[in-house]
């Protein structure tokens, strides 16, 4: 999933994503993207879902990227998305943190974004990392003793 308003940088990251045998789907704003994520919630997409969110922090309208990171981690289909933000603009340290926050995101890359192949790796490292937290999380909450209310 991109969502991205540079004409540019959006068909490039399609064509990579092809590349690596992935279909896409992209969004230039924040309110077409929410409006996917519902549909999904609603069972009204047919389709792969993605394994990454790859969102621009800043994008036209009133819907920006932390806010879709936002969202994605609240759909109940979507929450477990590796989420990636993007941005040409040097965020201090508290403000990386605070926008990471905000989108429950896995990752913060500058623009202009690396070369093909780290990028790539970049990418699939984030994946990779993302789905053994969720592994870890099941195993422990599979080992958790039942709590007095489930014993009931």
């Amino acid at each position: 999933m991109v969502v991205e308003d540079e004409p540019d940088i959006y068909e490039v990251l399609l064509a990579m994503f092809g590349i690596w045998g992935i279909d896409g789907v992209a969004f230039v704003d924040g309110e077409e993207a929410v409006a996917w994520i519902d549909d999904v919630d609603n069972n009204r997409f047919k389709g792969e879902l993605p394994e990454l969110a790859l969102l621009d922090i800043r994008l036209p309208g009133e819907i920006n990227g932390p806010s879709v990171g936002e969202r994605l981690r609240r759909s109940p289909v979507l929450r477990d998305v590796a989420i990636v933000l993007t941005t040409a603009y040097k965020l201090n340290t508290e403000e990386e943190k605070a926008v990471k926050a905000k989108a429950g995101a896995d990752r913060l890359i500058y623009k202009p974004l690396p070369k093909f192949t780290e990028l790539q790796k970049m990418l699939e490292e984030t994946i990779a990392r993302r789905r053994t937290q969720l592994a870890q999380a099941r195993t422990k909450q599979q080992q958790k003793p039942p709590s007095s209310e489930e014993k009931a």
